[in-house]
């Protein structure tokens, strides 16, 4: 940080820029870099952020426009587009309202270097290019452009509706996890609830007659502790997944602590579907990532059809919900159950209750016994089918 913050100060270009060059000189079929300012709450400084990077990047021999930018009035943010080159909005008409929207074909035919756009979740007006803005940013980085962009993490699909449950508002601007995790970089624009609430106060993000009202609803100090902590995690899980790549990458076998898992074990039943959404809320609670686990046995070579077809749906279920899905083989489940929850750094393991009679698990004993004993670390859940409440 300390090396990127000296070539800064003394002009010289950044490792990024420097990439950013090599890219450009690959040719025209190189795919644009994404960069995404990720901020808890409106007013943080996302858009400040963007456009004064952006004029860095400009003095150093980028050639950067401004795709669209809200300044929302504020003072600070209108100082800061500088000198940069705006690109003219385009005018939607819709009910007898004019609305304003990116022109992303007159940001294709410019074909800048790098290409400034606020507020990535935004829906645009009806008639536009695209519905979404993030897909106009898409259509930019599959023609060569580098975007930065913004984004507030209640936007995000998979926290949208915590996100409602915290703070009580509606989050109607959602954009695909996929987006996020897709981007080359996510920087977190930072602050802390208290220094947020002082600035609203002081009326730089809303009008005074606005900012009561604001710090009563969805800026109260619990609210944006909570968007805060889903913020850091959300930068955090990246941070942790760019190092795996790569300690991957350059074969580094040092063992390093990772974000904690949540596991579930998926099997033929029509009931798995129920446990899978139970992990689920646990790994969404947990903002961990979801993995589903099939361990086929000898004995399923011998399966049904209709039995394989379930399996299937229940792992296509698995799959819509966001979980990643390992299939691994072995006659022992439970060996096998823990042999990857180990390696995979799995905090909970969820389950569906035994379908075996009483006689059957004296004799042999449960998966869920054996799985004590092999992952005494692990917390292991068992769900039975229609049942409301996990058991540890």
């Amino acid at each position: 940080m300390d090396e990127q913050r000296r070539r800064k100060e003394e002009g010289r270009p950044t490792a990024e820029e420097m990439l950013e060059r090599i890219r450009r000189e690959a040719g025209a079929g190189a795919r644009g870099r994404l960069r995404v300012l990720l901020g808890m709450a409106p007013g943080v400084g996302k858009t400040y952020a963007m456009l004064m990077e952006g004029r860095r990047r400009k003095e150093r021999g980028t050639d950067v426009v401004i795709g669209f930018v809200e300044t929302y009035g504020r003072p600070q943010t209108i100082e800061a587009i500088g000198d940069l080159e705006i690109i003219p909005r385009k005018r939607i008409q819709y009910r007898g309202v004019t609305l304003e929207e990116m022109d992303t074909d007159a940001v294709l035919r410019r074909h800048p270097d790098v290409a400034l756009v606020d507020e990535l979740a935004h829906t645009n007006a009806p008639g536009s290019k695209h519905e979404k803005r993030w897909q106009d940013v898409q259509e930019l980085l599959d023609r060569g452009i580098t975007v930065i962009t913004t984004l507030n993490i209640q936007h995000m699909e998979s926290l949208a509706d915590i996100v409602e449950r915290v703070t009580g508002a509606p989050v109607r601007e959602r954009i695909p996890d996929s987006v996020v995790d897709q981007a080359d970089e996510i920087e977190l624009v930072d602050m802390s609830p208290q220094a947020l609430r002082q600035r609203i106060k002081h009326g730089n993000v809303y009008p005074r007659e606005r900012a009561e009202q604001a710090l009563r609803q969805f800026f109260r100090e619990g609210n944006l502790s909570a968007l805060r902590e889903l913020a850091l995690r959300k930068v955090s899980t990246a941070v942790e997944q760019e190092l795996a790549d790569y300690m991957r990458e350059h074969q580094i076998q040092t063992v390093w602590p990772a974000g904690e898992k949540v596991m579930v074990c998926v099997d033929a039943q029509f009931g798995a579907q129920h446990v899978i959404r139970r992990a689920w809320l646990v790994a969404n609670r947990l903002q961990a990532e979801l993995l589903a686990v099939f361990v086929g046995t000898p004995a399923w070579a011998h399966a049904s059809p209709e039995e394989k077809r379930q399996l299937e749906e229940n792992l296509r279920f698995a799959e819509d919900l966001g979980a990643s899905v390992l299939r691994v083989s072995g006659s022992d489940v439970a060996g096998e159950l823990a042999r990857v929850a180990h390696e995979q750094n799995v905090a909970n393991l969820f389950m569906g209750h035994s379908r075996h009679g009483r006689l059957y698990e004296l004799t042999r004993g449960t998966t869920v016994s054996k799985l004590l004993r092999l992952a005494p670390d692990i917390d292991v859940h068992v769900v039975a089918a229609g049942e409301q409440r996990a058991r540890g």
